[in-house]
């Protein structure tokens, strides 16, 4: 039963990221790429968590609460994501992308964002052991998880509203944010998105730990911590920000950690200009 739920979720995720691709050749805007993602981690994230280990099986109490945080996570940052998109905004990771491929570019993002949708899986991986630890619920391990999950979807919200005030703002014009969470960390939208799948391990081995299959649940914020700050998060962003706005980057660079929060250098140039 769960290698069919399982190959039905990979399927699933394939076929959106398959939508996504097309949203993107219709429109020509790279923000649908994420915005679909988003919705689809979150769907078919509660869909695994939601699906019975037995064909006789009733969700429990924790499946439910981990499908509809999943739910809450996928609603907040793909809602986001959709308004910058139809503000106009495109993200400079994708035009570097189209550059670099050239006219290959439309075969090689179908297949970039097939690689995209395996990425989903795993994550969707961490959703399903949360909710199917077979521990008695409710245990100390969910307060702590739905706290640190909440806080997380709040965090990244505030930074993002944060950073969309600072932009409109005529007098923000070739400045660097800092302000707020911005002062703290260079990315303290990534830092929130990965502290949230922090969460899942957290309910799916329980506290004390009881259930050792939950340790599939690492996955989530391993796997996440690798993308945003090794892969395409931190680095493609950093790269655009210092060819687009050079020294003024380099100094807020200098001054403020890039992903877990802290306080700012203060020997160090206060620069500014500003971020996309």
């Amino acid at each position: 039963m769960i290698v069919l739920v399982l190959f039905a979720a990979a399927l699933a995720l394939a076929l959106f990221m398959a939508g996504a691709w097309l949203a993107q050749r219709r429109t020509g805007q790279s923000g649908w790429v994420d915005t679909i993602w988003s919705f689809a981690v979150g769907v078919v994230g509660a869909g695994l968590a939601l699906a019975p280990i037995h064909a006789s099986d009733w969700p429990t109490t924790r499946q439910s609460l981990v499908a509809a945080l999943a739910l809450l996570w996928s609603l907040r940052l793909g809602l986001h994501i959709m308004g910058r998109t139809l503000r106009g905004g495109e993200d400079p990771r994708y035009k570097a992308l189209a550059n670099e491929w050239g006219e290959d570019f439309p075969r090689r993002l179908f297949w970039f964002l097939q690689i995209q949708a395996a990425s989903a899986f795993l994550l969707t991986l961490s959703i399903c052991a949360a909710a199917q630890n077979p521990s008695r619920f409710p245990n100390p391990g969910d307060f702590l998880g739905v706290a640190i999950l909440a806080i997380a979807i709040a965090g990244e919200a505030v930074a993002d509203r944060q950073l969309r005030r600072f932009a409109a703002e005529p007098s923000s014009r070739g400045r660097v944010c800092d302000v707020g969470l911005w002062g703290v960390c260079r990315h303290p939208n990534y830092f929130f998105e990965w502290l949230g799948w922090v969460a899942y391990p957290i309910i799916a081995v329980g506290l004390p730990p009881a259930n050792a299959i939950g340790l599939i649940a690492l996955v989530g914020p391993i796997f996440m911590y690798w993308l945003l700050v090794h892969v395409s998060g931190v680095p493609p962003l950093e790269a655009h920000m210092a060819r687009s706005r050079g020294e003024a980057f380099r100094a807020y660079q200098s001054r403020v950690n890039a992903f877990f929060p802290g306080p700012a250098r203060k020997n160090a140039p206060a620069s500014r200009g500003l971020r996309p």
